[in-house]
């Protein structure tokens, strides 16, 4: 058995017995603050995924996220989570130069943090213990490669959330890859605008052939809805990063060519379980990094994936 089947299936065993021990002496709270908000598609997965591994182990989570990408209002969310003294801190780490900061202040105060989903090259440097997530930039080499092999030669890269260094990373990996031309299109969180920008750059430039989200419900849909607006008869390869029921039935009918699944439910989960733990028996794997992602999700996989991703799950 692979040794990272070994470490879910303990982590499973582990959050089993949450539920059927004797009651902590106290409850503990575990802080969780990302960059993203938790009505947003992908995040809301992400606290989905908490949400159960606190009922599982019988803890409180408390999730924090700025109402938009702003690196100054999650460094005060970090700040006033350590405030209140947690068992432990789970965060995102999109921008180390902002927020190195405050969590180095909440580790100094004898609170362990786990990083999650974005800044897994920052946990030695902020002593972590561990990162859960998918490798931005790896991830990205893998997109590009398939893109390539489907015979695409001039892509884009469209980065809907433009200072976000991990998304930095994927269009990176995904230049590596492709090996071929790619253009970044800096877009916005509003599906609307990303669409008319994507829409614009394929009147501009008939060469594109590719498009690469970074998000399914902020890249993907709109490049498939601007490559269906317009009509073209070339082939437009369009591939994702993660997931959405909508997205995914455009991948299930031949409209997008892939999705890119990094399980955040599984990512805030096993974090919530492997936190608990540390807190109440000081227990905890010996990696620093478990991986994931990315999963790719394909025509032939989509259907059996759409109902989850509907209940929030994948």
């Amino acid at each position: 058995m692979k040794p990272l089947n070994r470490l879910f299936l303990a982590v499973a065993a582990l959050a089993l017995a949450g539920t059927t021990a004797q009651a902590a002496p106290r409850k503990l709270v575990i802080e969780m603050v990302t960059h993203g908000q938790s009505t947003d598609p992908f995040w809301s997965i992400e606290k989905n995924g908490a949400d159960l591994a606190a009922k599982q182990m019988g803890v409180e989570v408390q999730y924090r996220a700025p109402n938009t990408f702003n690196m100054v209002r999650m460094a005060d969310l970090i700040r006033a989570a350590a405030d209140q003294k947690p068992a432990g801190l789970i965060v995102t780490v999109p921008d180390y130069a902002a927020l190195k900061g405050p969590i180095k202040q909440a580790e100094a105060q004898g609170i362990p943090v786990i990083v999650i989903n974005t800044g897994g090259t920052y946990v030695q440097k902020l002593h972590a213990l561990m990162y859960i997530g998918e490798g931005n930039y790896e991830a990205g080499v893998a997109a590009g490669k398939r893109l390539a092999a489907m015979g695409a030669k001039d892509g884009v890269c469209i980065d809907h959330e433009v200072g976000n260094v991990s998304l930095d990373h994927r269009c990176a990996g995904f230049k590596v890859g492709f090996g071929h031309k790619v253009t970044i299109l800096p877009t916005t969180e509003d599906p609307s605008t990303t669409e008319s920008r994507i829409e614009a750059l394929l009147r501009r430039d008939p060469k594109v052939d590719a498009l690469l989200g970074l998000s399914a419900q902020l890249g993907g849909v709109p490049a498939v809805e601007a490559v269906a607006k317009l009509g073209l008869k070339r082939k437009i390869f369009i591939g994702s990063f993660d997931l959405s029921a909508e997205y995914l039935k455009d991948v299930q009918e031949g409209k997008a060519d892939f999705a890119m699944d990094q399980q955040p439910f599984l990512q805030a989960y096993l974090a919530v379980v492997l936190m608990a733990n540390d807190a109440r028996y000081g227990i905890i794997p010996a990696t620093t990094d478990l991986e994931t992602g990315p999963n790719f999700i394909t025509k032939n996989k989509a259907g059996q994936v759409i109902a989850l991703a509907q209940k929030g799950i994948r």
